[in-house]
């Protein structure tokens, strides 16, 4: 298909993706005010299918470690695409949280639905609220909530970068398991910069969990938390066909 082909099937695939999630979180936000939990599972089950399809993306779920959904989790994955977020929802059969960044409260709609399905929510301009939101985050995950994070803090093609060390924190403070996953080929659907979908293969895999409670709460414990849980990932990416973690990386894990 040539490009100007390519173009006009964009627009047509950003209309409806557009349309789609505008209608979608309407919606959910009303749900939830019954229920936080019923959009989480609408998401996963009438979201996120029709955005797979429309991208002309061929989504495999590569075996690995298979989740208790009896369990609470803390969910961490490299991320590549804006294109990973409806894969990990539509692959991960719980329900889950995202920790997303203060300014995505004030995007219209999205804040309806953050809001309503209670996400949590980090101010990174500001340490000592990001301090409380990870302090409220915890109980809320010990009272049963999972969640997900991208620990690189921000979409990135290639290697698997250096993690921040914000969920690692609240993970410890929390005490559940974190469950390592991979995702590579996200960044051929949809790169980073503008809307120019793709068709290509998405492979994706969940690990092992790490046990947090192997791990103590000083900074050297919570440093050797990061090292294990990136190695964790970034084996888990050559394991699909990525380039794992990059090699200054590599030799300091």
């Amino acid at each position: 298909m040539g490009a100007f082909a390519y173009f006009l099937l964009n627009i047509v695939q950003a209309t409806f993706l557009g349309t789609w999630s505008v209608v979608w979180m309407s919606a959910a936000a009303v749900v939830a005010a019954f229920s936080s939990e019923l959009p989480l599972i609408m998401a996963r089950n009438i979201w996120a299918p029709p955005l797979l399809w429309a991208s002309g993306a061929r989504v495999k779920q590569v075996p690995g470690f298979v989740i208790d959904p009896e369990k609470t989790y803390i969910f961490i994955m490299n991320h590549q695409s804006m294109f990973d977020i409806p894969v990990a929802v539509r692959l991960v059969p719980v329900n889950m949280r995202f920790v997303l960044k203060k300014a995505l409260l004030y995007v219209p709609f999205l804040n309806l639905y953050v809001w309503r399905t209670k996400m949590i929510w980090v101010d990174r301009s500001n340490p000592k609220q990001a301090y409380r939101s990870l302090q409220t985050a915890a109980k809320r995950i010990r009272d049963g909530i999972s969640i997900i994070a991208y620990p690189e803090g921000t979409r990135r093609k290639g290697p698997i970068r250096p993690f921040k060390r914000g969920v690692f924190v609240l993970a410890q403070a929390s005490g559940v398991p974190i469950v390592p996953m991979a995702i590579e080929g996200s960044a051929d659907v949809l790169p980073k910069g503008g809307f120019r979908l793709r068709p290509a293969e998405v492979r994706f895999v969940m690990g092992q969990p790490i046990e947090t409670s192997e791990f103590g709460d000083s900074p050297e414990e919570i440093a050797r938390l990061v090292r294990v849980a990136r190695k964790a990932v970034g084996d888990l990416h050559e394991q699909i066909g990525g380039q794992g973690l990059a090699e200054s990386v590599r030799s300091a894990a």
